[in-house]
């Protein structure tokens, strides 16, 4: 099954990749860039950017500031969230504190969830 994309997101993606945030920038430098199995970064599926997607594991990593816990923040990520998962996607959700403060914890359930998806 082939994943959609909406190409009109290109330049949005490409700004997002330039202008990480903190945490994106502390995941992908000390984890994820080096990772194993190819993940990549604000990558297009659909009509949503993903923080960073792991294609083979099939598992989309999105890393949610403050402005996601408000109700309207809540409501679209469900819907995205939804989205995802009808692509047969497992979307793992970290808030930035838990990057900021549980590090090795997000690395180990990063790691676990793409190798038990292999």
């Amino acid at each position: 099954m082939s994943i959609p994309k909406d190409n009109g997101q290109l330049q949005n993606a490409r700004r997002l990749r330039r202008e990480m945030t903190p945490q994106e920038r502390k995941l992908w430098y000390l984890f994820l860039r080096k990772y194993p199995v190819k993940i990549y970064k604000q990558r297009i599926i659909g009509r949503y950017i993903v923080d960073f997607y792991c294609a083979s594991a099939k598992v989309v990593i999105e890393l949610d500031g403050s402005q996601h816990f408000e109700a309207q923040a809540v409501a679209y990520d469900a819907d995205r969230s939804a989205f995802l998962s009808a692509q047969g996607l497992q979307v793992l959700r970290f808030t930035n504190l838990q990057v900021d403060k549980k590090f090795s914890a997000v690395c180990q359930q990063i790691d676990v969830t793409i190798q038990n998806r292999l």
